[in-house]
C-alpha cells in the first residue's frame, strides 16, 4: 500500500496479477475495484491530483466492495518495536 494524504484518501495499492485496486479512506473505510489496469494504476498512483483522479477515472468507471481498511492500534505497534528477543 503507498500512503497517501489527497481529499479523502489515506492510501492505495493494486494487486496486478487479480486486476485490483484497493483505496483506502480517512474515515477507515477502503473500497476495492476489480477489473483495474496496469496502466489505470500507473496513472493513478503517480497523479499530482489523486483524489481528483480517483472520482473522475475509478469511482464511477468500476465495480467496488467496500470494506475496511487495516489499522494497527498504535499500542501494538509499540509493542512490536520493544518487543524483547525471544517474546512472542
Amino acid at each position: 500500500m503507498k500512503k497517501i494524504n489527497a481529499g479523502k484518501l489515506r492510501a492505495i495499492g493494486y494487486d496486478p496479477r487479480e486486476r485490483i485496486l484497493r483505496v483506502e479512506f480517512d474515515d477507515g473505510s477502503a473500497i476495492d475495484y476489480s477489473g483495474v489496469g496496469s496502466e489505470t494504476w500507473r496513472r493513478f498512483s503517480t497523479s499530482s491530483a489523486a483524489w481528483s483522479f480517483y472520482r473522475d477515472n475509478i469511482e464511477e468507471e468500476f465495480a467496488g466492495k467496500r470494506g475496511r481498511a487495516a489499522v494497527a492500534s498504535k499500542r501494538a505497534e509499540l509493542d512490536a518495536l520493544f518487543k524483547q528477543p525471544g517474546e512472542e
